[in-house]
C-alpha cells in the first residue's frame, strides 16, 4: 500500500502517469498564447461622455460654418444689396457687443478702485461717453418696439431712416460719410445765429479793451479769417460772467448752441442749460486727458472723431490738418477754468467756421 502511494506521487510529479483535465489544458493554452503574443493590450471601445460631447460640438460648429459660408455666397450672388446690409448689421451687432463688454470692464474697474470719470485715461473716457450716447439711441428703438407686432414696423423704420434711428456701427462706409456731412450741415445752420448774437452783446461788455477784442474777433470771422488762439483766449473774461457766462445765456442762444453741439434744442431752458454745461464739462475733461496722452498717440480715425466731436467736419480734411486744429483746440481748452466753459462752448463755432479745408 505504501509502495503504491510512492509510485503514484512520483508519477504525478513527473507528469508521466497523469493526464491533465480539460480545465487545466485550457489554462495552459492561454498561458502559451500569452507568451507567444505578449501581454493583451487594453483597448477602449467607446469614448468618455465628455469626449463625445466635445466631438459633437466641434462637428456641429464645423457644419454650421460650412452652411453659413454657403448662405453668404448665395446672398452675395443673388441679392448683393441686401447682402451688404446683412453683413453691416451682423458686424454692427458684434461691435456693439464688444463695446458693451469693454464698458462693463471699465465700470467694474472704476467701482473696484474708486475711480471717477474724469480720472480715467482718454480712450476709456471717450469709450464710455460714446457708449452712453449709443445706448440712449438704441433705448428709443427698444421702447417703440414694445407693443405687439411693433417690431416689424421698427425694422421698416430702421431701413427707411438709418441716420435717425441707427448708430454708426450699423452704417455702411458710404453712409458714414454722407450722414456725417448731413449732421455737420445741420449744425452749420446755427453758426450765423451764434455769431450774430456775439455781435449784439458787444455793447454790453463793460471793459473797453474786451469790447475792442470782441469787435476784432467778430470782424475777422466775418471776413473769413481763421482766428488765432490768443485772439480767443483774450476774451475769456467775457465768457466767465455777464454777458456771455453760462448762467447768462438766453433761451434762443442756448437753442442755437445746442444745434451746434448736435443736441436737441426742443427742451425747456433749464434743461438746455444743464445739458450744455454737462456736455461741455465732459469735453473739457476729455481734453485734459488727451493732453496727457498726446495727440501723436492717436490713430487717424481717433483724430478725425475727436475733431468732429468738437465742431470740425474732419471727414474731408487731411489727417495732419486735423492734428494741427486739434492742437489749437487743446491749447484753448486746457487754459480755461470751469467758470469759463462758455468760451469752450462757443469755440465750437469760433475755431471751426473758417478753418482751411472745411466745406462752405
Amino acid at each position: 500500500m505504501a509502495l503504491s502511494r510512492v509510485c503514484w506521487a512520483r508519477a504525478a510529479l513527473w507528469g508521466s502517469a497523469v493526464t491533465p483535465g480539460p480545465h487545466v489544458t485550457r489554462k495552459l493554452q492561454l498561458v502559451r498564447c500569452g507568451l507567444a503574443w505578449g501581454a493583451p493590450r487594453s483597448s477602449k471601445l467607446h469614448l468618455s461622455p465628455k469626449a463625445d460631447v466635445k466631438s459633437l460640438i466641434s462637428y456641429v460648429v464645423a457644419k454650421t460654418k460650412v452652411i453659413n459660408g454657403k448662405y453668404h455666397r448665395f446672398l452675395g450672388r443673388h441679392f448683393p444689396r441686401f447682402y451688404v446690409l446683412y453683413t453691416v448689421f451682423l458686424k454692427g451687432l458684434q461691435m456693439i457687443w464688444a463695446d458693451a463688454k469693454k464698458a462693463r470692464r471699465i465700470k467694474t474697474n472704476m467701482w473696484k478702485h474708486n475711480i471717477k470719470f474724469h480720472q480715467l485715461p482718454y480712450r476709456e473716457m471717450e469709450h464710455l461717453r460714446q457708449f452712453r450716447r449709443d445706448v440712449t439711441k438704441c433705448l428709443f428703438l427698444g421702447i417703440i418696439s414694445i407693443p405687439p407686432f411693433a417690431n416689424y414696423l421698427v425694422f421698416l423704420l430702421m431701413y427707411l431712416f438709418p441716420r435717425q434711428l441707427l448708430i454708426q456701427h450699423f452704417w455702411t462706409p458710404k453712409q458714414q460719410i454722407d450722414f456725417l456731412d448731413i449732421y455737420h450741415a445741420l449744425r452749420k445752420q446755427s453758426h450765423p445765429e451764434i455769431l450774430c448774437y456775439l455781435e449784439k452783446v458787444i455793447p454790453l461788455v463793460s471793459d473797453a479793451g474786451l469790447r475792442w477784442h470782441m469787435t476784432e474777433l467778430c470782424t475777422k470771422i466775418q471776413r473769413g479769417t481763421h482766428p488765432a488762439t490768443h485772439d480767443i483766449l483774450a476774451l475769456r473774461e467775457c465768457f466767465s460772467n455777464h454777458p456771455l457766462g453760462m448762467k447768462q445765456l438766453h433761451a434762443l442762444q442756448m437753442k442755437a448752441l445746442s444745434r451746434a453741439m448736435l443736441l436737441t434744442p426742443y427742451l425747456p431752458s433749464f434743461l438746455l442749460r444743464h445739458r450744455l454745461r454737462t456736455h461741455t464739462t465732459v469735453i473739457h475733461q476729455l481734453d485734459k486727458a488727451l493732453a496727457k496722452l498726446g495727440i501723436g498717440q492717436l490713430s487717424p480715425q481717433e483724430v478725425k472723431s475727436a475733431c468732429y466731436l468738437r465742431g470740425l467736419n474732419s471727414t474731408h480734411i487731411a489727417e495732419e490738418r486735423c492734428r494741427t486744429w486739434l492742437g489749437e483746440w487743446l491749447q484753448i481748452s486746457c487754459s480755461l477754468k470751469e467758470a469759463e466753459l462758455s468760451l469752450l462752448l462757443h469755440n465750437v463755432v469760433l475755431l471751426s467756421v473758417n478753418y482751411t479745408g472745411t466745406r462752405r
